[in-house]
């Protein structure tokens, strides 16, 4: 299949409204990908490249060479250069990896190579999620969509699953179940901003779940055998040797958990995401050989190194010795898991009956240092790779309102736009404003198109990359918390930080205060 026209139907998919053409335009495109080619082209139709990491970044995508007059490219052919690109290592690999991109860029028409940049960037937005991809390899496929949907749960992986449909029918999609040692997308929570809102989603009864600060962790274990997956499916068993260890220890010979890992400090209180989250990202030896209380090993490792000591909480059990449980009510599957996992391992959890005991369980969560709570549903299947109403998280949400110091141009469908904000807190004792991160988040093509005309009338250097402003417009930014950070000069950087809204009414004299966000470091009410 060309690459112009795996191109030309990502710009339609991106230019429609309609859910049903959206569909149809993939599906036609899932059609007409050669069998070879469908791991391929079915992860570019959902913006991802087959290669997890390719070494590209945004320095690389800049002074690409101009876009060819005539397609010669197949999507075999870019996976392949891809493929190419990514296996790049070693001295001289920077120079090596750039030739590559610009012979690819430059084998590229425009619209090819806006497809490229958005692919090697994460940020083509044209629509087609996983749910719509499902629909679309159910319609070329000719399969129930449920059965899609189904094997899309347990494999975690779009492209498996589209090249079974296609391949193999419904017959292939069948024989997709929980193998121990592969993980499968985890089942997500809805956010709400109170618990009254959740419990609304959930209904009542209801269970509702201390809410970690830590690293998303499904573990798999098959005999001596245990794999512990994050989040995003990433393979981490040799970074976290406690987890091996605690998982080790327990009676069942077959099982698959899902949980959090969280650092704790010497009075049990949870550590900064931040420390706990670098923990996880660096290498370690594993502490522990054998079975058995090999716990206290790792525990004097870590003090003699002064690293955090990932401790592992469980809140759900999806395979036990042989049998699938994701499909049981919730009651179930933690009835199950309360018998095969010491209690101290346990995500806190209280049982409710209405908003004030659900408010109680918040309040003792936030007391405690906690994120907030996860309000569940106790009949609800474990929906794999899915945010359902099931699940709903309540977080104390901060707000900030910020000055805009500088704005990055956009790029892929926001080229042509500001677009990434750095914002800025007031610094009462100097009158200047002190860095605290950037974002692109929650920015409407309506709220582009503005700042684009508000920044450019405020700019006091434009460059290619980075206009410079004066500091006056404020914005309305929420965030979840705020961590330590070398990269600014304040020392803190905002997670999560998104839009809520631009404020006319306010001046930057009146933004809030590098004070007031040291105060939400140390984990101090700022009223």
């Amino acid at each position: 299949m060309r690459f112009l026209d795996l191109a030309a139907t990502s710009a339609a998919v991106g230019a429609t409204r309609s859910r049903r053409a959206k569909v149809e335009l993939l599906a036609g495109a899932l059609r007409s990908l050669d069998p070879a080619e469908v791991p391929a082209g079915s992860g570019y139709l959902a913006g991802e490249l087959r290669q997890r990491q390719t070494g590209v970044g945004w320095a690389s995508l800049r002074d690409l060479p101009p876009p060819a007059a005539e397609p010669t490219l197949t999507v075999a052919a870019v996976d392949a250069a891809i493929d190419e690109i990514a296996a790049v290592h070693g001295p001289g690999s920077q120079g090596r990896r750039r030739a590559l991109l610009g012979a690819l860029y430059a084998a590229a028409t425009a619209d090819e190579q806006r497809l490229l940049t958005g692919l090697f960037s994460g940020e083509l937005r044209q629509g087609a999620q996983a749910g719509l991809l499902a629909d679309a390899v159910a319609r070329a496929a000719d399969v129930p969509v449920a059965a899609v949907r189904r094997a899309l749960l347990l494999a975690g992986d779009l492209r498996a699953v589209a090249v079974a449909a296609l391949r193999g029918g419904a017959t292939a999609l069948a024989a997709f179940g929980i193998q121990v040692g592969r993980p499968l997308a985890p089942m997500l929570a809805q956010s709400a901003p109170s618990v009254d809102e959740a419990l609304a989603a959930t209904g009542t009864p209801a269970v509702v779940d201390v809410k970690l600060d830590g690293i998303r962790i499904q573990v798999h274990r098959s005999g001596p055998d245990i794999a512990v997956f994050t989040r995003s499916l990433d393979d981490i068993t040799a970074r976290v040797p406690e987890v091996v260890a605690a998982v080790r220890a327990l009676p069942a010979r077959d099982v698959v958990l899902d949980g959090e890992a969280i650092g704790l400090d010497a009075t049990g209180r949870p550590l900064p995401f931040q420390q706990t989250s670098s923990r996880a990202a660096r290498r370690t030896t594993p502490a522990t050989t054998g079975r058995g209380a090999v716990a206290p090993a790792v525990v004097a490792a870590a003090e003699t190194t002064g690293e955090a000591v990932l401790t592992p909480y469980f809140f759900d059990l999806l395979h036990l010795d042989g049998e699938d449980l994701i499909d049981l009510p919730g009651r179930d599957r933690w009835a199950a898991l309360a018998g095969a996992v010491d209690e101290s391992l346990l995500v806190g959890r209280m049982e409710v009956d209405g908003p004030e005991r659900a408010g109680e369980a918040f309040a003792a969560a936030v007391d405690a240092g906690q994120e907030g709570v996860v309000v569940k549903a106790p009949d609800a299947p474990y929906d794999a790779g899915r945010r359902g109403a099931a699940w709903v998280k309540v977080k104390p949400r901060h707000t900030l309102d910020l000055v805009v110091l500088a704005v990055e141009w956009g790029s892929g469908r926001r080229q042509g736009w500001l677009s990434n904000l750095h914002l800025g807190a007031r610094d009462p004792r100097t009158g200047d404003f002190v860095m605290l991160g950037k974002t692109f988040k929650g920015l409407t093509d309506e709220l582009l198109r503005w700042q684009t005309e508000r920044f450019l009338s405020l700019a006091v250097e434009r460059g290619d990359w980075v206009v410079r402003v004066r500091p006056e417009q404020v914005v309305e930014i929420a965030f979840d918390g705020v961590q330590t950070s070398t990269r600014y000069p304040g020392g803190m950087a905002l997670r999560f930080a998104r839009v809520v809204r631009y404020r006319a009414d306010k001046t930057a004299a009146e933004a809030d205060t590098i004070d007031a966000v040291r105060a939400i470091h140390a984990g101090r009410a700022t009223g």
